[in-house]
């Protein structure tokens, strides 16, 4: 399947088009999602061309970007591409036909991709080289610079390459998606024939290559100024880099699949040769060589971006990583003070809920010891717990991997269907396996996506007592360090009864559906934070207090979004955090007008979900936290859960979290009723507002102290 090969059925109607008798609400209040995601990855961009942000960190927001557009075309792109060729309508319940959502989505990205290769060119790099470092190009090299980079080709990099040619005996090779190419024009001065030739840039060397501490040239330079080291004898006529991408989706059957292991192994290799759905090229290209690789790749022509080069800006982050202090964020260590270090982390969660915020709060000293600490017990009996991403270095298998060795039963649920880590994560199950701990591969026909663990350990007294971690984020340490996310370490017996059900729903096929403290999807998420909306709708109704505040994600449920829009309609005030994907439109009168949307980006990635129902301080509000975003994929096709926090103490900090991110003097960006978003980052007098992450970061500092 190609863009060129989409076609629609002529009778195609834009689903939604009609009025929705049932809810009585305009059929055009949703946005966009596409649209939505790509205004999401703008807002990424202007931070990388904020002047005020350190300069290595403006770069690592601009090889974000690059890394955030790659994901959106092997996943988004790809899946509306296969809907429109299977005769779906477009996923959500928009008014646009598919077409005009393809349309608008590679309109739209050709030109963020545009501005974010000026944003290199023409701001980020000349400040680079105001401060020493320099990335050159080839023609930018002196004579004794050249000199070197020419004994590195032979000795480093042309051993590597392979140089194909197309011609009646070879065919047009395949190029592999995200790989770096050149495109190559030969003429041969025996024959006068012309031939096109690909060299495939090596996807294990450097991006950038080092002629020193400061200085940097792109390694498809190295090559293109040695090419007829690998065609002698012939005339180059011209070369240019290019570059692919790929559906990068995987599509297994469990329903009929034997060993799910060995499925997704087989699938990993299979998606190497899926279709091309975007090819990126520099925008010195011959139009007679571009127009090969569009006829040879059966790409739509709407979905080839001309650039200026150098491709593949991903490759800035070893320039990010450069260790320049003053051109980075002030260091900062996470604070350790959050579970006693004096003490037994058990005999501290047995004393109380203990409620960490990462990066703020040290993952090592917390979720890892817990796993470390239940390792090493005695007391131990057993642990279990879910895998969703982790690390290539993990404390935290080794430490299951330990307690299996050591005789205790270990249950790790490792969901090797995790997008992107699909590969690791089945080494991973492997792994464990090996050490004696019981693997699931997930849940057939579901994700699991909830992040759990489990530890059932026998007290002195002799009972057995259950502790738990419930969090936001991933057992990933080094994501611990950058993305915020919050985790709950509870005894709580009604918590252990809950978490010890939902784990013999994943490993037994138990049929429990009902908890104390959990909303576990897809069973009764979505049900459940909708009854909380209504039963705020219904507060306001009766002259009581209400309100509701969300931090998550993305918001693209309809069922949801709708629910909001009642509430909103009667007068209960909705603030929503929303970093990534919004379908809500704020703002509209008789509709929306009493929600407000604010979105945050910053040095951190705002990962957490934190859901509160009802005012501050009153007595029947809750707050709630966990892994589900509203969205369908979370809602309906994967296992996730959100946990009740109950103590007071607690509920107030997750608040004030929330006022302070929705609070018009806090830096962020506001969406307005048609889908744009505008920073707002300073006052009248032109002063900084507040920035939610310097605030957190300092108050730890100031809380160390005082311990």
């Amino acid at each position: 399947m190609t863009v060129s090969q989409v076609s629609l059925p002529a009778s195609e109607e834009p689903e939604g088009a009609q009025p929705d008798d049932q809810s009585g609400l305009p059929p055009e209040r949703y946005l966009d999602r596409e649209e939505s995601w790509l205004r999401f990855n703008e807002r990424v961009l202007e931070l990388a061309e904020d002047e005020s942000i350190p300069l290595l960190e403006r770069v690592r927001f601009l090889a974000i970007f690059a890394t955030n557009l790659d994901e959106f075309f092997m996943v988004r792109v790809a899946g509306l591409l296969r809907r429109m060729v299977a005769g779906f309508p477009v996923e959500g319940a928009g008014v646009r036909l598919p077409r005009q959502v393809l349309d608008n989505t590679l309109e739209l990205a050709g030109e963020l991709t545009v501005r974010h290769a000026r944003a290199f060119s023409e701001r980020i790099n000349p400040e680079l080289a105001e401060r020493g470092i320099e990335l050159l190009r080839w023609k930018e090299l002196s004579g004794a610079e050249r000199d070197t980079l020419g004994d590195l080709f032979k000795q480093r990099i042309y051993p590597v390459l392979t140089p194909l040619v197309v011609d009646p005996a070879h065919p047009f090779p395949f190029i592999s998606g995200l790989s770096l190419n050149l495109a190559v024009m030969i003429a041969d001065p025996k024959t006068d024939a012309t031939v096109f030739a690909r060299v495939k840039v090596p996807p294990l060397l450097p991006r950038f290559l080092a002629l020193s501490q400061s200085r940097y040239v792109p390694i498809e330079d190295v090559i293109a100024a040695h090419l007829t080291d690998l065609f002698g004898g012939v005339e180059i006529i011209e070369q240019h880099a290019f570059r692919v991408t790929r559906i990068r989706d995987l599509e297994v059957d469990e329903d009929i699949t034997e060993n799910l292991l060995q499925a997704m192994e087989r699938e990993l290799v299979r998606r190497r040769f899926e279709p091309a759905v975007r090819l990126e090229v520099e925008d010195t290209m011959s139009a007679d060589v571009l127009d090969r690789l569009v006829t040879e790749l059966g790409i739509d022509k709407r979905a080839v971006y001309r650039v200026s080069g150098p491709l593949d800006l991903s490759g800035l982050f070893a320039i990010a990583d450069l260790n320049i202090g003053e051109l980075r964020y002030p260091g900062f260590v996470p604070s350790t003070r959050a579970v006693p270090e004096e003490t037994s982390i058990f005999t501290a969660i047995a004393e109380r809920d203990i409620l960490v915020q990462h990066p703020y709060d040290s993952f090592a000293a917390s979720v890892e010891r817990l796993i470390e600490e239940a390792a090493e017990d005695p007391r131990v009996l057993a642990i279990k717990q879910t895998l969703y991403r982790t690390s290539g270095q993990s404390p935290i298998v080794d430490a299951l991997i330990d307690a299996a060795e050591a005789g205790k039963q270990v249950v790790v649920v490792v969901e090797i269907k995790a997008r992107f880590d699909e590969r690791a994560n089945i080494a991973w199950a492997r792994k464990l396996e090996e050490a004696g701990c019981h693997v699931v591969y997930g849940f057939v026909g579901l994700k699991t996506h909830c992040k759990m663990a489990l530890i059932v350990r026998e007290e002195p007294d002799g009972t057995l007592r259950r502790y738990c971690h419930l969090g936001t984020g991933n057992y990933h340490p080094t994501t611990a360090r950058l993305y915020e996310d919050f985790g709950l370490l509870t005894a709580d017996p009604a918590v252990g009864e809950d978490v010890t059900a939902l784990f013999n729903h994943l490993t037994g096929y138990s049929r429990t559906g009902s908890y104390r403290r959990l909303l576990v999807a897809p069973q009764s998420l979505r049900t459940g934070i909708v009854s909380r909306i209504d039963r705020q709708a219904d507060r306001q109704r009766a002259g009581q207090p209400a309100r509701i505040m969300l931090k998550t994600n993305a918001l693209v449920d309809e069922v949801v979004i709708d629910a909001l829009y009642r509430a909103s309609r009667v007068g209960v005030r909705v603030d929503l955090w929303v970093r990534g994907i919004c379908a809500l439109r704020p703002g509209i009168g008789g509709l929306s007008d009493n929600i407000t949307v604010r979105s945050v980006l910053g040095r951190f990635l705002e990962h957490s979900r934190v859901y509160a129902f009802g005012p501050d301080e009153d007595e029947d509000a809750q707050v709630w936290i966990g892994s589900a975003d509203m969205m369908h994929r979370n809602l309906d096709r994967r296992v996730e859960l959100l946990v009740q926090v109950t103590d007071v103490g607690h509920q107030r900090r997750l608040r004030r979290l929330l006022h302070l991110g929705t609070d018009d003097r806090t830096s962020c960006w506001w969406l307005d009723a048609d889908g744009h978003w505008v920073r707002h980052s300073r006052d009248e007098e032109g002063n900084p507002l507040r920035d939610v992450q310097e605030t957190l970061i300092r108050e730890r500092r100031v809380r160390s102290a005082d311990d």
